[in-house]
């Protein structure tokens, strides 16, 4: 309820600040305005194929990174020697602005969906690598070793430890990697292209119509964040078990024993016999 009044709180200053005059409208238009552009963007029809093809630029690049970027962490961490080869290629792929590789993407693919699901891909997969790879070194392992005394093989390791270690780990991941899906898709679009919201912000940009940039940010904020909810709220059902666990609470002896307890200690230790000491 905060987060919500304060964006209601925000948008009616935003509004008043623009019906004032203490900014330009051209520069900064009014709520009202924006959202008279987008719902008659959306009521016109021409929006939705653009939309259609940032959606399935950002869902193939999603796809494709969580599918290589699971598979990739696991045999990373699983296989030493392996780790040893793509650790450092992935260190060095997080470290750089991966967006800066967008122009060079569509040298090579085209200005097509190409490029801009490869945008996408090399985004999520880094982050989800680290999710997973890490999610398997943190395992404890003296868990591992009890497994394997008792007789598990790989497959039970897998199933029973590193798969439930991992999960917390990639759900997090996960959110995080729908943001950068769309960051790829939408840059991509930015940098060239011929459809997809990124062109028109593009288009926007170059006649100067704040209005419709900024609706067209406010739709793919709202898309990204529903997505994230979605994401978040499947992160709940999937570890809703921790929220039943009862609070481990010190053991303490009942109050009965307690007093029983000092009343003998006193008995044995407080009270001394009377009369000389027997040598």
């Amino acid at each position: 309820m905060r987060r919500a009044g304060a964006l209601v709180v925000l948008v009616v200053v935003w509004e008043a600040v623009a019906r004032l005059g203490w900014v330009s409208s051209l520069l900064m238009p009014p709520p009202t305005r924006v959202a008279a552009v987008l719902l008659e963007l959306l009521g016109s029809g021409g929006l939705w194929p653009h939309f259609a093809v940032t959606m399935l630029e950002a869902g193939g690049g999603l796809v494709l990174g969580v599918g290589v970027g699971v598979i990739v962490g696991l045999a990373a961490a699983l296989v030493p020697p392996l780790a040893e080869l793509l650790q450092p290629a992935m260190t060095l792929l997080n470290a750089v602005p991966r967006v800066i590789l967008a122009p060079l993407l569509v040298i090579w693919l085209g200005i097509g969906l190409a490029s801009k699901v490869a945008l996408s891909f090399l985004l999520v997969a880094v982050t989800v690598f680290f999710a997973v790879y890490s999610g398997i070194r943190e395992v404890d392992p003296r868990l591992v070793d009890r497994v394997r005394t008792l007789g598990g093989n790989g497959l039970h390791l897998l199933r029973e430890v590193y798969v439930p270690s991992v999960t917390a780990w990639f759900l997090g991941s996960l959110k995080v990697a729908i943001g950068f899906a769309f960051t790829g898709a939408v840059v991509g679009e930015f940098v060239a292209s011929s459809r997809g919201l990124g062109y028109l912000l593009s288009f926007t940009q170059s006649t100067y119509n704040a209005a419709l940039t900024i609706a067209l940010i406010a739709l793919v904020v709202v898309v990204t964040f529903s997505i994230f909810v979605a994401f978040e709220r499947l992160e709940r059902w999937v570890f809703r078990w921790k929220r039943g666990q009862p609070v481990a609470e010190p053991l303490r002896a009942p109050p009965d024993r307690q007093a029983s307890a000092g009343l003998a200690g006193i008995g044995e230790e407080g009270v001394q016999p009377s009369g000389p000491p027997v040598i």
